[in-house]
């Protein structure tokens, strides 16, 4: 079959690699689209892969083709969503409800090989069945759906909250989607490209500025939300966060990214710092809010690549052109 494969630091290829196997309580998906992601990058840079070569893409949805001998959950033809996550259900974290922070966590497209492909292998436990009326196509959206829900578990968001989201691309704007629904009084977003920024009044927000000093809450935002990783973008946010506020780190930043925090600052003023990895409980959910229609796919996805275009995909990615980008086997 045909795969991307990230073989070296920096190089992303397309070429043939054996057809999957399922084990006994495995099923072979075959995938209809795959999104990409910030994390695809950082692979690509030698980052959070444990080693390379890797068939990346953690964000997918197909046909399930093949089931291994142990499987009663999912049968030949179910069209399914698939959670990349891989836990030991061992280590203390694990043990104690926080699995996403597991001591040997793994996960689809990051440790094994990914969705990005004709076919992927995925444990049965980690597929979510599609309703009718939901596009497979458009399902690789749940999984960064998942993340956001994660996210807001994460900011525990009370009624009336004034939010600023730094960064318009799909997380942010999922992020935003999700604040209208959770009640927020107003939400502001910051963004450095006017194309993105476009997208986001599109949804609908308060207020949208290439500038935060263009926006007018000088007493600053209850919830302000990162989605960026971008160092000039914390900063700036860890700025502007009210007093009893919540700063969430939800963007993924470079290893070496370092921001400078007033702990005088966080202790007066109980302003509470925390982050937000990947997924924890809130895939099923993710689906569900996507099957009632919570993101329109139309909106999110700018770009249905074919997979032989993948290194080409991962550089319009990368140059911040576009909002989802889905490439398709």
């Amino acid at each position: 079959m045909k795969a991307a494969v990230i073989e070296s630091v920096g190089k992303a290829v397309v070429a043939e690699v054996p057809d999957p196997t399922p084990g006994p309580r495995e099923v072979v998906v075959e995938v209809a689209a795959c999104g990409l992601c910030g994390t695809d990058l950082h692979i690509l840079q030698g980052e959070f892969a444990p080693k390379l070569p890797i068939v990346p893409g953690h964000e997918f949805a197909g046909e399930v083709v093949g089931v291994g001998t142990r499987v009663t959950e999912v049968a030949v033809g179910d069209r399914v969503a698939v959670d990349p996550s891989l836990y030991c259900y061992e280590c203390r974290y694990c043990r104690t409800g926080h699995n996403n922070l597991c001591e040997r966590w793994a996960a689809i497209g990051v440790t094994t090989a990914g969705g990005a492909a004709q076919y992927a292998l995925a444990p049965v436990a980690n597929c979510v069945k599609l309703p009718e009326h939901v596009r497979t196509e458009d399902a690789a959206l749940v999984e960064p759906l998942s993340c956001a829900v994660r996210g807001y578990d994460v900011l525990q968001a009370r009624l009336g909250a004034h939010v600023l989201i730094y960064g318009s691309g799909t997380m942010g704007l999922m992020m935003l989607e999700l604040a209208k629904r959770t009640g927020a009084a107003s939400v502001d977003v910051v963004d450095v490209n006017p194309a993105r920024l476009e997208t986001a009044r599109r949804l609908g927000v308060s207020a949208a500025a290439t500038n935060p000093d263009e926006l007018d809450r000088p007493q600053g935002w209850d919830l302000v939300v990162d989605a960026t990783g971008n160092a000039a973008a914390i900063q700036d946010g860890l700025d502007r966060v009210a007093k009893a506020g919540t700063f969430l780190q939800f963007g993924v930043a470079d290893y070496a990214t370092r921001v400078t925090i007033d702990p005088y600052r966080i202790y007066n003023q109980e302003i509470t710092i925390t982050g937000s990895m990947a997924v924890l409980h809130s895939f099923e959910r993710a689906a569900e809010l996507f099957a009632n229609g919570v993101l329109d796919p139309d909106v999110f996805i700018s770009d249905r690549i074919p997979l032989e275009r993948y290194p080409q995909a991962l550089e319009q990615f990368a140059a911040g052109v576009g909002r989802k980008i889905v490439v398709v086997p």
